[in-house]
């Protein structure tokens, strides 16, 4: 299958629903060694997502992605407004005025997503960050069957595991550095909503937003 402007924005809908829907458990998590803000945040930015899918008129993809973003990084609340708002102008990197988008495409965009974070953030695996389960998932993606449900699957399933690996690290970043093997046992909050996105966007393959 190819992925119509329609599909993706089931995709980032069905995303922004989950992460409102666990809003509460990701601000009760980040409450443990963070802010506590991240489940608010998280929130704000699904609501943002929302209001941008029902407000689409004639965007391109690429124009989608990039106004989405823009509107990601406007919303205060910490670091996870720029971050995720760079992970989502990577995504357009590669586009040009496509109305659609094959697996090679999809896994340019998310090596995109990857890259432009690398360029705003030293955070790699094993430092018990968002990346943990983000780069887990590009890798994936990266070397799936060329079948664009395919690379979301292998997507989804890579960011779950790397979320699931934060228990057993210690926090090198951010104020959760500073509680050091407090923080074992406990998933990182960002790893936690990045998995979710990817589950989110997992579920174009049952064609329910969830």
């Amino acid at each position: 299958m190819l992925l119509s402007r329609d599909s993706l924005s089931f995709m980032f809908r069905s995303a922004a629903l989950l992460w409102q829907k666990n809003a509460a458990r990701l601000g009760e998590i980040d409450s443990r060694f963070g802010d506590g803000d991240h489940g608010v945040t998280v929130s704000k930015m699904a609501s943002a997502i929302v209001s941008r899918i029902d407000g689409l008129k004639d965007e391109s993809i690429k124009g989608f992605l990039e106004a989405l973003s823009a509107d990601i990084m406007a919303i205060n609340g910490g670091s996870a407004g720029p971050l995720y708002g760079t992970f989502f102008e990577g995504l357009a990197a590669p586009l040009s005025d496509e109305t659609e988008i094959d697996a090679a495409l999809l896994k340019a965009m998310l090596a995109g997503g990857i890259g432009a974070l690398f360029d705003i953030t030293k955070a790699r695996v094993g430092d018990k960050t968002m990346m943990d389960a983000l780069i887990p998932a590009v890798e994936a993606a990266r070397t799936a069957d060329d079948d664009v449900l395919a690379v979301i699957a292998a997507a989804t399933k890579a960011s779950a595991q790397g979320c699931k690996d934060t228990e057993n690290m210690v926090s090198k970043f951010g104020r959760a550095r500073s509680y050091g093997e407090q923080t074992l046992g406990v998933p990182d909050v960002g790893a936690v909503s990045a998995a979710l996105l990817f589950e989110g966007f997992n579920n174009l393959k049952e064609g329910t937003v969830q």
